[in-house]
């Protein structure tokens, strides 16, 4: 780790500038009239927030739905990873459309369809139905989502932003536990019979209040002149990404068939092709949905890389851990959510107190973090190998395992966002969002499979399973503080 000052450090966007380090509104906000930057935060974290609940809450209803809708295994599994398949084909797409319409505009924009979709859901006849608007609510979620990163980064400044990106971390972290929680205490409660159906409908007054609300808070921003929309890099990337994710979602179920392996290999080539347009885009002086400028800023790949090992781990071992305690420990589905609390509260603690250290040393908070991941997971493994549920110890091991997860998550945001300036806020928005959600999808697909594969349906095997996937995360944890390591740190001020 080598403590490094470049040049865009210095730009008034930086929050990392010793220039203006008591500033809490960037001078975009101030030139649009916005006095209420903690009202904007306030705004679009609810609408992400509820994004994430609505994730954890459906997974907590697949039962339900099931046996309401006569589902089949297929239809069950798109009700799902429809929701995930067409958020992550077009999030990139979404940053992009914020710079051109604007991103307050397309925040309320995603939050209308993402809102719409959540009562067609509630709403739905069958299984076709429900597939089909958890499609759009995907679309909703990767129109809105982006926009939040990017609000951030124009609305606030110094110290002030890494608080606001404190707070992203805590809610990005915290959503998935509340999920849990709250789609187990809607499923028991079955409030007018609906059983699952609440589980969306919910999202509907939600929705309305934040929509109403940011109205009033959100700038009047109407998009930046000369961003153009890169339809040849959408049309590569699109089916790129389509080619990756719907293997990795649907793959284990369909047991890894031969079409599945043929479109990872496309994605591959996908891939190729795009970063050859994108470059050409570039040189021409067109506006490439990625440019690579956004990628060379300093440490930007590697603190990117690094986030999607860490959603990798997160993910793989909620799925995992949840299956372990509901499939063979007979835990019920609000009593698998609570056991993740101890998790969510050391995140948030984290969250709230990582920036109490000098800039310098947050990458070594984030290499720290992972170690702590890794001794966690070890941990975790000795409690649950046996059969048993851990007791206190399992709960000890959460903490400590919530505490390294937000040591590792809360400062790489800040390392990564640190250096971009405001004009590529969007486009960095995009990809962090893009990995964060490829790497959500990845964590399910391989430390998600593993376990299923290992578990036959007796205690033994889940034990073995479980114990198995927290000592292969556990290794993914080290190889992430290895490459945290790398990460240049911010400059003393």
């Amino acid at each position: 780790m080598t403590t490094t000052t470049p040049a865009s450090s210095a730009t008034p966007t930086s929050p990392a500038a010793p220039a203006t380090p008591a500033r809490t509104v960037s001078p975009e906000a101030r030139s649009a009239g916005q006095a209420r930057p903690g009202a904007i935060l306030t705004i679009v974290l609810l609408g992400y927030f509820m994004a994430i609940v609505d994730v954890a809450i459906v997974n907590v209803a697949l039962p339900t739905i099931r046996s309401s809708l006569h589902s089949s295994g297929a239809g069950l599994q798109l009700s799902v990873s429809g929701y995930s398949i067409s958020y992550a084909v077009l999030i990139v797409t979404g940053a992009r459309l914020g710079d051109l319409w604007g991103h307050a505009r397309l925040f309320r924009a995603g939050l209308i369809l993402f809102t719409l979709a959540s009562l067609a859901c509630g709403l739905a006849p069958n299984t076709a139905a429900l597939v089909g608007f958890r499609l759009l609510q995907g679309a909703g979620s990767a129109a809105m989502v982006p926009q939040v990163l990017s609000l951030i980064q124009r609305t606030f400044e110094g110290q002030a932003r890494l608080k606001a990106m404190s707070i992203y971390t805590a809610v990005i972290s915290g959503g998935a536990v509340v999920g849990q929680v709250l789609g187990g205490v809607i499923i028991n409660a079955n409030l007018f019979h609906s059983t699952w159906r609440l589980c969306f409908l919910v999202n509907v007054p939600v929705g309305i209040a934040v929509l109403i609300a940011s109205l009033r808070v959100l700038p009047k921003d109407r998009g930046e002149p000369g961003r153009g929309l890169d339809p040849v890099g959408v049309a590569i990337l699109t089916p790129t990404v389509l080619a990756l994710i719907v293997p990795l979602v649907m793959g284990h179920d369909e047991h890894w068939p031969l079409w599945g392996w043929i479109l990872l290999g496309a994605s591959a080539v996908g891939l190729v092709l795009f970063v050859l347009a994108e470059s050409r885009i570039g040189r021409r002086g067109g506006s490439p949905i990625i440019p690579g400028r956004v990628l060379r800023h300093e440490g930007f790949a590697l603190s990117v890389g690094t986030l999607w090992l860490c959603m990798i781990l997160m993910m793989g071992l909620m799925f995992s851990i949840t299956l372990h305690l509901q499939g063979a420990l007979g835990f019920s589905a609000l009593g698998s959510g609570l056991a993740f609390a101890p998790q969510a509260a050391a995140v948030f603690l984290v969250a709230m107190n990582w920036r109490k250290l000098p800039q310098h040393l947050y990458v070594y908070e984030v290499v720290f973090g992972f170690l702590l991941l890794a001794a966690s997971l070890g941990g975790i493994a000795l409690v649950l190998h046996h059969g048993g549920s851990g007791g206190l110890a399992r709960w000890v091991l959460m903490t400590v395992f919530g505490f390294g997860l937000g040591l590792s998550f809360s400062p790489l945001m800040a390392l990564m966002l640190s250096r971009v300036p405001v004009q590529d806020a969007a486009d960095a928005s995009g990809v962090i969002a893009t990995l964060m959600q490829i790497g959500q999808v990845t964590g399910v697909a391989t430390i998600g499979s593993l376990f299923l594969n290992l578990d036959t349906g007796t205690l033994a095997s889940s034990a073995h399973a479980v114990t198995v996937v927290c000592l292969v995360s556990g290794g993914l944890a080290v190889l992430g503080a290895l490459v945290a390591v790398r990460i240049p740190a911010l400059p003393r001020v």
